[in-house]
C-alpha cells in the first residue's frame, strides 16, 4: 500500500512539473485584452467595435485553458496561470462569463477565493455581467448539475445553508450596483435565487422536521425512562425510614446525579426540537439558526443518552458487581456500547454542524476583532472573501 501511495504521489507531481511547463507555453491569454466597462460583458477579442462574425468567432471559439481549469476544479493549475500570467484572469467564453462567473457556477470556492484576493483583479471583475446579463450573483442560481462532487454527504439543510452564506460572501464584494442589477428577464440576483432554491428550501424543511421529529421521540423516552428510574432506585428503598437502602454507596451517587442529569438534558432536547418544528422556516432561517438549534438539540441528547448510561451501569455495579476490578470494567462496556453505536451513526451529521458553528464563531470574531491580516479560517474557504468596503 505505501508502495501505491508513493507512485501515485510521483504521478501527481509529474502532472503538476507538466502543467507548469504547459503554462509557460501557453499564449491564450493574448486572445483577450482588459475591458473597462464595469458593468456590461463585450466581447474584447480584437481591436475597435466586433463585427457580427467576430462576435460568433469568440462565441464559437474554444474556451481557454484558465476557464477549462476552473470547471475542472484544478485549482494548482488555475494558480499556475495566474502566476504566469495574471492577466489571463480577463478571460471570458462564448456566454461572456469570466474565472469568477465561472468558478461560482462549478462552486469552486478555493478559485473563488484565489482570484478575490487578488485586489487589483477584482476590482474589474466584480461588476462585470454576461450575455444574459447575468452578475456574479445571479450564477449562484445557475449552478451547474456536475458542480456537485459524488462524495458529498451533505444534507439539503446544510447545501443550501452553504449556498447562502457564499451568496452573502460574494455580495459584499460586489458593487452596489452589481446586487440591484437586473439581468434580461428584468430579474435582480435575490429574486432568482428565491425562485431556483424553492425545491432544496422544500427538501432542507422535509429533511430538518423528519430529524427534529426523530430526535425528539428518542428524546421523549429518554426523559421517561429517567424519571421512572428516580423511583425504582436500586435496591428499594427502606420499609421503615424510606430512605433507599444503597443510598451511602458511592456509585449510588454517581447514579443520582446521571438520572437527574439524564432526565435534565432529554427535556432540553425535547424543547430544542419542538422549536425546530415550531420554525417558520424562512430562507435566512437555514443560514443560522435552525443549524444552531438542531447542534444544540443533538449535543444535549447525547449528553442525556450517555447519562442514561453512566446511570445503567451504576445501578448494575450495586446491585450484581462482586467486587472485582475486572467485572465493573466488562459491565462499563456493556453499558456504554448503545452509545457507541449513537454516536458514531451520527458522527457525519454531528460534524457538519460542528464545522458550521466554527464558522459562525469565526464571523463573529472577525466582526468584533477585524484581522490586521489575511488569514484563513478553520473549517470554511469562502468566509475568507474581502468585503466591498476593503477593496481600493
Amino acid at each position: 500500500m505505501f508502495e501505491e501511495i508513493q507512485k501515485r504521489k510521483q504521478r501527481c507531481e509529474s502532472a503538476k512539473d507538466l502543467a507548469r511547463i504547459l503554462v509557460e507555453k501557453d499564449k491564450s491569454w493574448k486572445a483577450t485584452k482588459s475591458r473597462l466597462d464595469k458593468s456590461r460583458a463585450k466581447f474584447h477579442k480584437y481591436e475597435g467595435r466586433a463585427s457580427a462574425l467576430e462576435k460568433r468567432d469568440v462565441a464559437s471559439a474554444p474556451d481557454t485553458p484558465l476557464l477549462l481549469a476552473t470547471k475542472s476544479g484544478c485549482t494548482e493549475i488555475v494558480k499556475e496561470i495566474l502566476k504566469v500570467y495574471p492577466q489571463a484572469v480577463e478571460h471570458i467564453d462564448g456566454d461572456g462569463r469570466n474565472i469568477l462567473h465561472v468558478a461560482i457556477k462549478y462552486r469552486r470556492l478555493e478559485i473563488i477565493d484565489t482570484v478575490i484576493n487578488m485586489a487589483h483583479s477584482i476590482r474589474r471583475l466584480r461588476g462585470k455581467i454576461d450575455k444574459k446579463g447575468y452578475s456574479l450573483l445571479h450564477m449562484f442560481s445557475v449552478q451547474a448539475k456536475d458542480s456537485k462532487p459524488e462524495d458529498d454527504i451533505r444534507n439539503p439543510a446544510l447545501i443550501l445553508r452553504d449556498d447562502l452564506i457564499l451568496f452573502e460572501r460574494i455580495s459584499k464584494v460586489c458593487t452596489t450596483s452589481a446586487r440591484l442589477q437586473l439581468n434580461f428577464n428584468e430579474e435582480t440576483a435575490e429574486q432568482m435565487l428565491l425562485e431556483k432554491t424553492t425545491q432544496l428550501r422544500v427538501d432542507a424543511k422535509e429533511w430538518m422536521k423528519n430529524t427534529a421529529e426523530n430526535c425528539s421521540i428518542v428524546a421523549v423516552l429518554i426523559a421517561t425512562v429517567a424519571f421512572a428510574a428516580a423511583y425504582t432506585v436500586p435496591g428499594g428503598p427502606n420499609q421503615e425510614t424510606g430512605y433507599p437502602l444503597l443510598k451511602n454507596k458511592p456509585f449510588f451517587i454517581v447514579f443520582a446525579l446521571a438520572d437527574a442529569l439524564s432526565l435534565t438534558f432529554s427535556l432540553t432536547s425535547v424543547i430544542v426540537f419542538l422549536s425546530i418544528l415550531t420554525s417558520s422556516f424562512r430562507l435566512n432561517d437555514f443560514r443560522y439558526s435552525l443549524h444552531n438549534k438542531l447542534l444544540l438539540g443533538l449535543t444535549v441528547l447525547i449528553l442525556s443518552v450517555s447519562m442514561m448510561m453512566v446511570a445503567f451501569a451504576a445501578t448494575l455495579i450495586l446491585t450484581i458487581s462482586s467486587g472485582q476490578n475486572w467485572t465493573n470494567v466488562f459491565l462499563y462496556i456493556i453499558s456504554f456500547f448503545p452509545v457507541t453505536v449513537y454516536g458514531y451513526s451520527y458522527i457525519h451529521l454531528y460534524k457538519l454542524l460542528i464545522n458550521a458553528f466554527c464558522e459562525k464563531m469565526w464571523m463573529l470574531k472577525e466582526a468584533i476583532f477585524p484581522p490586521c491580516v489575511n488569514v484563513a479560517p478553520p473549517q470554511a474557504d469562502f468566509t475568507r472573501l474581502p468585503t466591498a468596503s476593503s477593496i481600493p
